[in-house]
């Protein structure tokens, strides 16, 4: 029995040992050497100091920065393990709300965010993409319109010219890849981080 076995159990310990060891070590020093920021998770550094990832959204509420799309992450309650509070952007938990066109949560959610920008730029058409999640709840990008739409509020709050601010975000925005795929896009860390670096000039 153990001869009938044991071709087994040496394919068995092969394969984990290819798959599982040596292709996965390979990938990732063909990564590490063709692509070393994207294979260390595409981090943006600020005066050495790593502030955050290209892939992954962060949360900014003050006037003077671009702000992202929503978020519908979630985390533990730290008063209720049984419960579960917002957490925008946990990469921890990725996922959306996942709540459907007749979700009466979601509609009140989206009408009120839709007042809330109407107030703060009454003359443009809000972008869908301010006031939806994306599937993961983690998008760093948002669309140029969605970015044009706040620069009377970000310039008014840094007193910077608004075509000054037009202009960089132009400067930062990303065409589809290969000229074919996807949508143009702007990363809102990096958005604001030139900003900072304006500022500071």
């Amino acid at each position: 029995m153990l001869r009938e076995i044991r071709p087994a159990i040496v394919l068995l310990l092969a394969l984990t040992a290819i798959t599982g060891l040596a292709y996965p070590l390979a990938m990732t020093g063909i990564a590490e050497a063709l692509f070393p920021a994207q294979a260390q998770g595409s981090l943006i550094e600020k005066d050495g100091k790593v502030v955050g990832s290209a892939l992954i959204g962060q949360e900014f509420k003050e006037d003077k920065y671009f702000h992202g799309r929503p978020s519908a992450t979630l985390a533990p309650d730290p008063n209720d393990s049984t419960k579960t509070v917002s957490a925008p952007y946990n990469a921890a938990n990725s996922g959306g709300s996942n709540l459907g066109p007749t979700s009466k949560a979601l509609a009140d959610r989206l009408k009120e965010d839709v007042d809330k920008l109407k107030a703060e730029n009454p003359n443009a058409a809000v972008p869908v993409d301010l006031v939806t999640t994306s599937g993961s709840g983690l998008d760093p990008d948002i669309s140029p319109e969605a970015a044009q739409f706040q620069v009377p509020r970000v310039a008014k709050a840094r007193n910077m010219p608004e075509d000054q601010v037009k202009q960089l975000v132009t400067s930062h925005t990303e065409g589809r890849l290969l000229g074919l795929l996807g949508e143009p896009r702007v990363n809102v860390l990096a958005l604001n981080l030139a900003l900072d670096r304006i500022a500071a000039k």
